[in-house]
């Protein structure tokens, strides 16, 4: 019998981590992980910062910057990280902000009421994992500096400014004194910011952590959005420099920082003006900056002190800013037919909190306060199955939801399912039907919303704060929803009537389409040979077991159906004909559709269901392919079908399923030597060069050249060899971005607004052109 052997366990054994040793030892705690989301949350936790100010009312510019060697820099033309002494810790201002976990301005009640960084961790977790942090401070007319080598004080042995790096020579701060900031220059005495610069540890983040450009453009995109008025500019240095002829336009207005060229600027909305872009924004209580003519460098506003003799040009910069909101930012998001106007939900209430507060000696005591809840929410619906839902806390991204969306979704829920009561029988809704219930799904079909809280210190769930935990925010915001959403949905507030019938037709119609889909999945799915008696009567399947290789031919009429019915290869091709026209899905509801034959019989035969409940992985065929006649009929019934898969059946259409067959037009018949050889051609073009090219070779052909009016004048090996059989047919992919032009003119064309059709029309018509319809 062996005995276990226990070590001893004393106090020499323990370990103590001071300072930000311990997030070094344990990253992860703090910013999530250590790959490319990690990476990308240290540089959130420094832009929240400089948003924060802006909330405040003190900042109208953020500038971030990619420089080329890997470091990131954002800087504000905010207030500036205090410079003086605080007196618990006898260090400065700035020291303790970048080196003290759990310190600064928003625990206390006065200098922040609604900011982003809450935890007090944000710079110094990311001073603790950089190999260099440096930090500049433009206040009391100086510019002062201090640097950082994995969150420890000190001095780096830099050549000039314009050359800081990682690798040079550092000499740290003896334990247990205090480091002065360095004064490097003046700015003019107006003249506020802060600007931080920091290089990425390699030590912490692994070799696969990079920086996101499009998550950078999107992040600074949404907060122009949440706060309206700000400019965030973001520079790419990692792109060859260049010299941009307009440069010298952008810096005698003022428009950019002169070391900078523009090649795309986004964002500006409609209200934007050229004064807009070309002053900063006036906001209460804050003084414009003025250049100090005896400094040699120049202050462009932004906080950014540039070097105007560099002549240095970028060529990836971007510019953003807002003015209309959340409202702005919901159009933005939008994409399809809107089915109604962007409505909106604001207000504010005030909550009570059982609360730690800091007193002016630093301690910490429990105790009731009073706060504020701002909700801004803006919402509408478009035509279309894909939900788009937003939310922020003082406008930090919360991808989880939380307390605010759970308040939200509560108040719509509950208001569509007594609007739809209320017009049940409008609406053609059998109340006494259990089915017959709307669901939330049914709901945020088609929904894009932004949901937006402000709140003092609100409680999120973890560092990340993808969840807000804060609970008596749920209420306020369902009783705003509740009542002012209550009466948008039943049409008592002006101007709203027609748009709420819209929208619960919408609503319903998804519910009805959830039950008929759920019906449809029961039927539809061919296990055996004797599931095919459940499709429509007029499907010629293919037999099953191909699933992997089917193929569904929609066939326009049923004489070429006949034609292909000798023409198709019955192991794996499948027929379904249609009568001419389908329906118009552009401006029909879902009830609509599915009371439709021919739509509702390729819904069915498919076997995926539609709308949201769409499963690509149940589809019975692999292609899909319309086979329609070569002239504009046969273009306009593919377009019609185009809108449907577009509409109900997209992911069809994203995954590459959707084909369109290409007959010819004509038949050349050879004769002489080559007697009983054939030539197809596509186009009248194509054929006037085929003949050109016969008789310049010499071949002889009968001049009775056929022109085929439609599929059903072809015999079966005709329609095999040039449009169904794989080995010498030719098909044409259609791909997301043809589905997207085509729903785009077909909703133009024949939508149910009248004055742009007419304009588009007169607009086009001195340019028409026949190559660009099938003839």
């Amino acid at each position: 019998m062996s005995v276990a052997v226990v070590e001893e366990y004393n106090a020499s054994d323990l370990s103590v981590l001071e300072g930000l040793d311990a997030v070094r030892k344990r990253p992860g705690m703090y910013i999530g992980t250590t790959d490319s989301q990690g990476l990308m949350h240290c540089l959130w936790e420094i832009i929240d910062n400089s948003v924060d100010e802006a909330l405040a009312g003190a900042c109208t510019r953020i500038v971030v910057t990619l420089h080329a060697d890997g470091s990131v820099e954002v800087a504000d033309n905010g207030r500036g990280i205090p410079v003086d002494v605080e007196q618990k810790t006898k260090l400065t201002g700035v020291e303790v902000v970048l080196t003290k976990l759990h310190a600064g301005a928003k625990f206390g009640n006065s200098s922040y009421n609604a900011a982003g960084g809450l935890h007090g961790v944000g710079s110094s977790v990311v001073n603790a994992l950089s190999s260099r942090l440096d930090v500049e401070v433009d206040r009391n007319g100086k510019t002062y500096h201090m640097a950082f080598h994995q969150g420890h004080p000190g001095v780096y042995s830099d050549p000039d400014a314009q050359h800081r790096s990682p690798e040079n020579k550092f000499t740290k701060t003896r334990k247990g004194k205090p480091t002065e900031l360095e004064i490097i220059g003046k700015v003019s005495p107006k003249t506020t910011g802060t600007r931080v610069r920091y290089w990425a540890d390699p030590e912490i983040f692994n070799e696969t952590a990079h920086f996101s450009y499009e998550q950078l453009i999107d992040r600074v995109r949404q907060t122009s959005f949440l706060v309206p008025g700000l400019k965030i500019v973001v520079i790419d240095e990692n792109i060859e420099e260049t010299g941009d002829e307009s440069l010298d336009n952008f810096i005698e207005n003022d428009v950019l920082p002169p070391s900078s060229a523009v090649v795309e600027t986004r964002g500006w909305s409609e209200e934007t003006t050229s004064e807009d872009i070309q002053s900063p924004v006036n906001v209460p209580g804050v003084s414009s900056s003025e250049p100090d003519s005896e400094d040699p460098k120049s202050f462009d506003g932004s906080g950014l002190i540039l070097d105007r003799a560099s002549g240095n040009s970028h060529r990836r910069v971007e510019e953003f800013l807002h003015t209309g909101g959340v409202k702005d930012f919901v159009d933005f998001l939008s994409s399809g037919e809107p089915v109604s106007d962007i409505w909106t939900i604001s207000g504010s209430e005030k909550y009570t909190e059982e609360t730690q507060s800091v007193d002016e000696n630093g301690d910490l005591h429990g105790g009731k306060v009073s706060r504020d809840c701002v909700v801004n929410i803006a919402l509408r619906w478009v035509n279309g199955y894909d939900t788009t839902i937003r939310s922020f806390v003082n406008v930090v991204e919360t991808p989880g939801g939380g307390m605010h969306v759970d308040g939200f979704l509560q108040g719509v829920t509950k208001q569509v399912r007594k609007a739809v009561e209320d017009n049940a029988r409008k609406l053609k809704v059998n109340l006494k039907d259990s089915q017959m219930k709307v669901e939330r799904d049914d709901i945020l079909t088609g929904l894009v919303a932004v949901v937006t809280v402000r709140i003092a210190e609100p409680q999120f769930q973890g560092q990340t704060k993808d969840v807000l935990g804060t609970a008596p925010v749920r209420p306020i915001v369902s009783r705003m929803t509740d009542r002012q959403f209550g009466e948008m949905i039943k049409g008592s507030k002006r101007g709203y009537k027609e748009q709420s019938s819209r929208v619960l037709e919408k609503i319903v119609g998804e519910m009805h389409a959830r039950v008929q889909a759920r019906k449809t999945k029961e039927v539809t799915r061919r296990k055996n040979a004797l599931e095919s008696a459940s499709m429509p009567a007029k499907l010629s399947d293919c037999q099953p077991g191909n699933d992997d290789i089917a193929e569904l031919f929609i066939v326009e009429g049923d004489s070429a159906l006949g034609t292909a019915k000798a023409a198709r290869n019955s192991g794996f091709q499948a027929l379904l004909p249609i009568r001419g026209k389908i329906l118009n899905v552009q401006k029909a509801s879902m009830n609509q559709i599915l009371a439709n034959k021919e739509c509702s019989a390729i819904i069915q035969v498919i076997g995926a269901g539609s709308g949201a409940s769409f499963d690509l992985s149940q589809i019975r065929y692999d292609k899909v392919i319309m086979m329609t006649d070569a002239d504009v009929d046969g273009a306009h019934i593919r377009i019609l079908l185009l809108t449907l898969f577009y509409r109900f059946l997209r992911p069809m259409i994203e995954y590459g399923h959707i084909y369109a067959a290409v007959p010819p037009l004509h038949r050349i018949a050879l004769t002489g030597k080559r007697k009983g050889e054939f030539i197809y051609t596509y186009s009248d073009d194509e054929l006037e060069g085929r003949l050109k090219e016969l008789d310049g070779d010499g071949v002889s052909y009968n001049p009775d050249v056929q022109r085929y009016k439609g599929l059903g004048e072809m015999d079966a090996d005709q329609l095999a060899d040039t449009t169904m059989d794989p080995r010498s047919r030719m098909l044409r992919r259609i791909t997301m971005k043809e589905a997207e032009d085509a729903s785009g003119i077909f909703s133009l064309l024949m939508g149910d607004d009248v004055p742009p059709r007419k304009r588009f029309i007169v607009d086009n018509a001195d340019d028409f052109d026949r190559t660009k319809i099938d003839t």
